[in-house]
């Protein structure tokens, strides 16, 4: 953590989080994509305790949860590499979080499976932010759980 990253990053598989950090996670989740974005839809799908499946949780200074995402291995949703789950708490919003949770993203993807193509299925409001870390749409706009999305891939991780 510098004064110009606020963030800690830490990358683990489920069964190196604890009780707390899985509370955590799972809290974050549900507060904006389950009561914030008003989404009934399965939360827990299974994905989170596969064993290749990465959790990418940023902390700020006093430890809060501040972002996460969640990054699954080939074959998982799509043939690439996929991630998924992409949040920033309410409060560190609109401070460039978000592109510094996706560059990390990209990062750790590229570590664990080097030269690997990215597919994501991405809100459509949110292409714009996806196309500045590369990605291109692939697929026409689709309806997930009542919210429009779009397929997205990006060459390597």
């Amino acid at each position: 953590m510098t004064d110009d990253n606020p963030v800690a990053w830490q990358t683990n598989r489920f069964d190196a989080l604890d009780a707390k950090q899985v509370y955590e996670i799972l809290k974050l989740r549900v507060d904006v994509f389950v009561v914030e974005q008003a989404c009934a839809y399965p939360e827990l799908d299974g994905k989170d305790v596969l064993a290749d499946t990465l959790h990418l949780t940023g902390r700020d200074r006093d430890g809060i949860l501040a972002a996460y995402a969640r990054i699954l291995a080939p074959g998982v949703r799509f043939a690439n590499i996929s991630f998924g789950r992409v949040v920033v708490a309410p409060l560190y919003r609109k401070t460039g979080l978000g592109h510094a949770l996706v560059k990390k993203i990209l990062a750790e993807a590229g570590r664990v499976w080097p030269g690997r193509g990215i597919t994501i299925g991405a809100q459509t409001y949110l292409v714009p932010f996806y196309r500045c870390h590369g990605f291109v749409p692939v697929s026409d706009p689709y309806l997930e759980d009542g919210i429009a999305h779009i397929d997205m891939t990006r060459n390597q991780a």
